[in-house]
């Protein structure tokens, strides 16, 4: 069935008058906000604000993550016309899902960063809405935890990534997406007994208690028996998914900073999202897509689909009351 787009369906991140509902516009035009949602910094009713972090001041390798968050609100127009296949519900239609827009901060003052992404992200979960973050680099999952633990107390996390990202850091003041994991952990951010990271594929001398599916074992067991062990591991606490692009293959997903092979696949990634409804979801990011690496935007549309999947698990667990 093919949606003929009203005369007046253009720019409706800015015109439209129901927060609810898919969006007609034609996917070529308009401003792209992520799935056509509305641009507004009003929290009230909110259940789940998509915000953007355009940094990538923490890359070891290749830069332009920052970059990320524009590329994937434009993949994402090719979405919100019909509801995502298979859930059997729409969540753009169930919940109040704003596009929050990006994070304003000084590249100047690097230092400042951490403490303005948190208190960002702080003030959505004050609002009672929960967070879909774009990034940027995998950095920004740290302070982003901070602002969830101090809410909500350690959560489990779901991390989908080729790299642990827990190499030992010492230094408070020192940014690196290949630290924050370890820094999560030392600051008790997170329950390593109740978290697991998916898809590793590269050395690691200590995971300091956090279970690790790798990319072979998932492609072992195969994705229904990664999500059940992943269901098991998180149990009911309440939890937290930082999916890295680079969790796919890069055959799949060229665009980011630090590729590896062997990757997961995305009829992989579907089916393991698929299979976590129910989980108790508090929030989410996407990060590492660096649109400058992807010649054919495949990147970009891994990304946004990544993201509706995570808003509906987030909706099916405001719907159960677990959110």
């Amino acid at each position: 069935m093919a949606f003929e787009p009203p005369g007046d369906a253009v720019d409706t991140a800015f015109t439209r008058a129901d927060p609810r509902g898919l969006s007609f516009e034609n996917t070529f035009g308009g401003v792209p906000s992520f799935l056509r949602r509305r641009f507004t910094k009003d929290l009230g009713g909110v259940d789940l604000a998509i915000t953007g972090v355009c940094f990538d001041q923490a890359t070891s390798h290749r830069p332009g993550a920052r970059f990320g968050p524009r590329a994937m609100r434009s993949a994402s127009t090719l979405q919100p016309c019909y509801p995502p296949y298979g859930w059997g519900f729409d969540p753009l239609s169930t919940c109040h899902i704003i596009d929050y827009g990006d994070l304003a901060y000084d590249p100047g003052h690097l230092a400042r960063f951490p403490e303005v992404l948190q208190a960002h992200i702080a003030t959505i979960l004050d609002a009672g809405a929960g967070a879909l973050t774009l990034g940027g680099d995998h950095f920004i999952t740290l302070p982003i935890l901070r602002a969830y633990a101090a809410r909500f107390g350690p959560l489990a996390v779901i991390q989908f990534d080729a790299h642990s990202d827990l190499w030992p850091e010492d230094d408070p003041a020192r940014m690196d997406h290949g630290t924050m994991m370890y820094r999560a952990v030392q600051e008790g951010l997170i329950d390593p007994a109740h978290s697991v990271q998916v898809g590793i594929r590269t050395e690691c001398p200590d995971y300091f208690g956090i279970h690790v599916i790798d990319a072979f074992d998932a492609h072992e067991i195969g994705p229904k028996a990664v999500a059940a062990r992943i269901r098991e591991i998180v149990g009911d606490c309440p939890c937290y998914l930082s999916f890295d692009i680079d969790a796919l293959d890069p055959g799949f997903a060229p665009g980011t900073g630090t590729p590896v092979w062997n990757g997961l696949t995305p009829n992989q990634v579907a089916v393991i999202l698929r299979a976590l409804a129910g989980i108790r979801l508090q929030g989410a990011d996407v990060v590492e897509v660096c649109p400058a690496l992807d010649p054919t935007e495949a990147t970009a549309i891994m990304g946004a689909h990544v993201g509706m999947e995570l808003i509906a698990l987030y909706t099916w667990a405001l719907r159960e009351g677990r959110a």
